[in-house]
């Protein structure tokens, strides 16, 4: 590896020495470099699925991988904490013992690329992956590692002529159909896009996507994300829950996302709604609309730097989730992790700064927007409450996932 200057400091060393531990020598001369970033939603909290909008951003947490194309068709990729997977690059059939595991999006996504005409007719690959993401955090470490394949394919396969979004679409299509997961699309493309974005998903087919230049920094304010102990991976069934409740009532009304649906259609009808699908379907729906015009609001903040207006959204948004959406807890009654962090931060905080669930929810992470001088201090602070080292602030990443031959 001739260019370690390409990856995050530290990563590059440790990466060859994995290299050396998975395939006996050191990675041939010619290697791909690969580094996704995870990221962060600011807001938006499931109304992507929904054809929504959502603003997110990429942040300074990484996977990383070395890529050392082969001669024959053979995938071998060792991701750490994850075993290696092997498998056939041409063989892109669903596997239903592959369901929820790295093979599964591998898979996916070579599927994805013979889909589009780009075979694997260049070979396969040994690979091994780093992260620095933690795994059920609600940073989607998943997107990240689904973005950091997919640009290494486009580079091995297809030249690296496919966009940012298109590679999004696939790692979304690769955890739709062979991991089984119904997720969204914000994560892929934020993951792939790099900076801060605001997209409408009004058409999964071709969102529309604004740059927004804000800075958060430059407004006096970090964020932080938190860490409150549980991993929402094992929470996946309620996860699928949200999107599954909320197509039930579009279904109601002959369309297939609430974007298709009038909300005030949805207020005329909340009876049988209530009747026919049950209570939590119908605040489901109604956390989408509201939270889509939260997200519209906190556009235009950001877009005109009114940091006071996007601190009073966001409160709202993060009451929205947890009342209506109902994604902060999950299961027992007696183990509410993220309900724990959310109270102690609000407390920390008071009325000058904002707090709310992150991501897919149920466990997780929680996210504040602090001042840069409590930053610190306020991250101290969780770190005592909740035990362990849990909280941390963040930057933007402005590039997204990337290649380079080193």
């Amino acid at each position: 590896m001739s260019d370690t200057s390409f990856f995050p400091a530290g990563m590059a060393e440790p990466l060859a020495q994995a290299y050396r531990d998975a395939f006996g020598q050191d990675a041939p001369g010619r290697v791909l470099g690969v580094v996704s970033p995870g990221r962060t939603e600011i807001a938006g909290n499931h109304t992507d699925h929904e054809g929504g909008e959502v603003i997110a951003g990429a942040v300074d947490r990484y996977v990383c991988g070395l890529f050392a194309p082969r001669d024959d068709r053979r995938i071998r990729l060792a991701s750490e904490g994850y075993g290696m997977v092997e498998l056939d690059a041409a063989d892109d059939e669903p596997r239903a013992g592959e369901r929820a595991a790295t093979a599964a999006l591998v898979r996916g996504l070579a599927a994805g690329f013979h889909a589009r005409g780009y075979g694997c007719d260049g070979g396969g690959f040994d690979a091994v992956v780093r992260s620095e993401v933690p795994a059920g955090s609600g940073l989607s470490s998943s997107a990240a590692f689904e973005l950091l394949v997919a640009q290494a394919l486009n580079h091995l396969w297809a030249g690296g002529m496919l966009d940012a979004l298109e590679l999004a679409r696939m790692a979304q299509e690769a955890e739709h159909a062979y991991f089984g997961k119904p997720c969204g699309l914000m994560d892929q493309a934020s993951v792939a896009l790099g900076g801060i974005a605001h997209m409408d998903f009004r058409d999964p087919e071709a969102p529309t996507v604004e740059r927004l230049g804000f800075d958060f920094a430059a407004c006096g304010y970090a964020i932080c994300l938190v860490a409150v102990g549980a991993d929402h991976a094992a929470n996946t069934d309620d996860y699928a829950a949200v999107p599954a409740e909320m197509n039930a009532v579009a279904r109601r009304f002959g369309a297939t996302r609430l974007c298709e649906v009038d909300e005030a259609r949805v207020l005329h009808d909340l009876p049988q709604i209530r009747a026919e699908l049950g209570d939590r379907a119908a605040l489901r729906a109604l956390h989408y609309f509201r939270e889509d015009r939260l997200v519209q609001g906190r556009a235009e903040a950001l877009t005109t730097g009114d940091m006071a207006t996007f601190l009073e959204l966001t409160r709202r948004s993060g009451a929205s989730s947890a009342m209506y959406l109902q994604n902060v807890s999950a299961g027992s009654v007696a183990s509410q992790p993220a309900m724990v962090a959310l109270a102690v931060a609000e407390e920390l905080l008071g009325d000058r700064e904002a707090v709310r669930i992150h991501g897919g929810g149920f466990g997780g992470t929680i996210q504040a927007f602090v001042r840069l001088e409590e930053a610190e201090a306020f991250c101290r602070s969780m770190d005592k409450t909740l035990g362990g080292e849990a909280a941390a602030a963040y930057a933007i990443d402005g590039k997204g996932a990337r290649a380079q031959w080193l």
